[in-house]
C-alpha cells in the first residue's frame, strides 16, 4: 500500500499543490499513517483471487478479447502491470474513466506518445448508458426499487473544476441520460472519496445519505456510474461505510447496485466504443 500510495500521490495531475509545499507532507506524515488504514478498508473488500478491481479489469479483458478476436491487454495507471510495460505502437488505448478529468485520464495521456489513439472519455456514448440501464433495470426486477436513486461520483477538487476540468459537467450528463433511459427524473447526484481539507465537488454522498434518512427517507438505491468496476469505492466506501451511516441516521433500506464489471452488456458496450473510435 505504500508504495502504490506514493506513486499516486506523487502525480502532480492527482495532487497539484506546489512539490516543495505537498512532498514533505506526503512523506512526512500522509505515508505514515494512510496506507495502514488504507490496509484494513481492503481486507474487507478481498476476494480469493485478489483486489476486486484487478479481478474484474482482468475479466473484462478477456471478456473483450473473446468476444472481438482482438489483443486485448490490461494495465494500470499505479502499480502493476504498468502501462508502459503493456504498451505496443499502433495499439488503442482505453482509459476505464468514462468520464474525463485531467487526474486520470489525462494522467494515462501524460504516460503514452502523443500520436497514440486513445478513447479520452465515453460518458455519454449510447452503449455506455444502455449498458448501464440495463444493469439497474435488472436489479429492480430481481431486488425491487427503492424511493430513491442516488448516483454517486467520485469526487474532485472544486478547484480543478473552476479551472476548467470537464469532469463535474460530464458527470451530470451521464446522470441525465441515465435518468432519461430509465425514464425517471426521481434521482440525486453525489460526489464521494474525499481527500484532504480543501472543497471538493458537492454535495458529497455520505452527508446527503444521512440527509435523506433524517428527513424521513427509508429507502435508498445507490449505484456508482462513473466506476465500470467494483472496487474499493464502491464495496467499502459505498456499500459498508455509507450504508453504516444512512442505516445508523434512521434508513431502514440500502440497497448497493453493483458496477458493470464483466456482464455481456458492457462488454458489448466495450466492443462498439473501442470500435468506433479507430479510424
Amino acid at each position: 500500500m505504500r508504495a502504490y500510495l506514493a506513486e499516486f500521490l506523487s502525480d502532480p495531475m492527482v495532487v497539484a499543490l506546489p512539490r516543495l509545499v505537498w512532498l514533505p507532507i506526503l512523506h512526512g506524515i500522509v505515508l505514515r499513517t494512510r496506507p495502514a488504514k488504507s490496509a484494513a478498508k481492503y481486507r474487507l473488500i478481498w476476494t480469493p483471487e485478489g483486489s476486486p478491481l484487478a479481478v474484474h479489469t482482468a475479466r473484462q479483458a478477456h471478456a473483450l478479447a473473446g468476444k472481438t478476436g482482438w489483443t486485448v491487454e490490461y494495465a494500470m495507471r499505479y502499480g502493476k502491470p504498468s502501462i508502459a510495460s503493456r504498451w505496443t505502437d499502433g495499439a488503442l488505448v482505453l482509459p476505464l474513466y468514462p468520464q474525463y478529468s485531467d487526474s486520470t485520464t489525462g494522467s494515462v495521456l501524460a504516460q503514452l506518445p502523443p500520436t497514440a489513439r486513445v478513447v479520452r472519455e465515453f460518458h455519454a456514448h449510447p452503449a455506455y448508458i444502455s449498458a448501464l440501464a440495463s444493469s439497474i433495470r435488472n436489479f429492480w426486477q430481481q431486488h425491487g426499487r427503492a424511493e430513491r436513486l442516488v448516483m454517486s461520483f467520485h469526487g474532485l477538487p472544486q478547484r480543478a473544476v473552476d479551472l476548467g476540468d470537464p469532469y463535474q459537467k460530464q458527470c451530470v450528463e451521464t446522470a441525465r441520460l441515465l435518468a432519461e433511459a430509465l425514464g425517471t427524473a426521481d434521482y440525486l447526484v453525489t460526489f464521494q472519496s474525499r481527500f484532504g481539507a480543501a472543497k471538493w465537488l458537492r454535495p458529497y454522498t455520505e452527508p446527503t445519505l444521512v440527509e435523506l434518512a433524517r428527513s424521513g427517507t427509508h429507502e435508498v438505491d445507490v449505484v456508482c456510474p462513473g466506476f465500470v468496476c467494483d472496487c474499493l469505492e464502491t464495496l467499502e466506501e459505498i456499500n459498508i461505510a455509507a450504508r453504516g451511516a444512512f442505516l445508523a441516521a434512521g434508513g431502514t433500506v440500502f440497497r448497493y447496485i453493483p458496477c458493470l464489471n464483466e456482464s455481456p452488456e458492457w462488454i458489448a458496450a466495450l466492443a462498439e466504443i473501442s470500435g468506433a473510435s479507430v479510424p
